[in-house]
């Protein structure tokens, strides 16, 4: 009589098992965002021989900047708020459909030259551009966005 309460039990433990593991359904989701949105820009020029650097950082709330030069050792940086008006005129001198399409030339900087960078962060992927001026059909909108940039930053930021 014994093996057949062992049996029994084999057999309600496994049921019990199968049907707690076919109703536990789980559902995986996916971290992506439904909409493509800009939410970091990085502007820079950093020059060879001299040392000469000037980083912008820009998010949805704060664009900051740094400017020094390695030589003399200096730096100087400067950090403000900015208004969800300012960042929406900034980011819409972008187009996000051609951003994949934007070509980079090459660093000028180990000969003495000043390398252009931007860095474009979206909610799905990072885009770095290293001296796009040479793509004339795409680099208006870089040329926009530094327009707009000069609008906001102070005249003596660093």
């Amino acid at each position: 009589m014994s093996a057949i309460k062992f049996l029994c039990l084999k057999i309600f433990f496994s049921t019990i098992l199968l049907l707690t593991f076919f109703s536990c359904t789980q559902e995986v989701k996916k971290n992506t965002p439904k909409n493509n949105e800009i939410t970091f820009i990085s502007y820079s020029n950093v020059s060879g021989n001299l040392g000469n650097y000037n980083i912008i950082k820009i998010t949805k709330d704060s664009i900051t900047s740094e400017q020094g030069n390695t030589t003399r050792q200096t730096h100087k940086q400067w950090a403000s708020k900015i208004q969800p008006q300012i960042w929406k005129k900034l980011i819409s001198s972008f187009d996000l459909k051609t951003l994949n399409h934007i070509k980079s030339s090459e660093s000028v900087q180990a000969k003495g030259g000043i390398d252009e960078v931007f860095q474009i962060k979206t909610s799905r992927k990072s885009h770095v551009y290293v001296n796009s001026y040479n793509d004339s059909l795409h680099y208006k909108q870089f040329a926009r966005f530094k327009s707009q940039l000069e609008k906001i930053l102070p005249t003596e930021h660093p």
